[in-house]
């Protein structure tokens, strides 16, 4: 139960409704210094399409105020490697798994800044090709919404997480293309 006395995945679906209906919302000025920041940091990470992945952070880390972006410049819910590289921080999380969310602790990657955070989820995705062919497929990808679409088949455990993505990179998009 949620802190409105729903089901978990009742109140993930009433909200995915209401991200939905609330399209086209306007990112906020706040948002947008967000994204425009981890675009940066994607792009000195050589990243093939930093702007999605700066919407993808901004899902993940609500913006960059999740407790784990906030203690951890973990933007993309990195957990911890089998050789950890960077620190670590135990926090509890929701996966999605057998068509329920269920609550769980798990180890997460720490980093010392947003470019290391990018740098390595680029590494780990690079890494992981020959095992997750999602993976292989986003890095191959002709455009931002390909990308996320395949990184998402595996990254996550959201089934809604592109979709939820693209909605965000489209808006962002879309503020670069209306007159000032």
């Amino acid at each position: 139960m949620n802190p409105n006395g729903t089901l978990f995945s009742e109140w993930i679906t009433s909200l995915n409704r209401e991200l939905e209906a609330s399209f086209p919302f306007k990112v906020t000025p706040e948002q947008r210094l967000f994204i425009d920041n981890c675009s940066s940091a994607a792009r000195r990470a050589s990243h093939p399409y930093p702007d999605m992945a700066a919407c993808e952070a901004a899902l993940e880390s609500r913006y960059g105020k999740s407790v784990l972006a906030i203690k951890g410049n973990n933007l993309f819910g990195m957990k911890q490697h089998q050789h950890p590289v960077f620190g670590t921080l135990v926090l509890p999380t929701k996966e999605y798994i057998h068509d329920k969310w269920i609550e769980t602790q798990a180890e997460w990657v720490k980093y010392p800044t947003l470019d290391a955070c990018f740098a390595d989820r680029l590494m780990t995705l690079t890494r992981l090709a020959n095992v997750y062919p999602a993976y292989r497929a986003a890095l191959a990808a002709q455009t931002p919404e390909d990308f996320v679409t395949e990184v998402s088949k595996t990254w996550s455990t959201d089934p809604e997480r592109a979709t939820k993505v693209i909605l965000i990179w489209r808006q962002y998009v879309k503020d670069f293309e209306q007159p000032a």
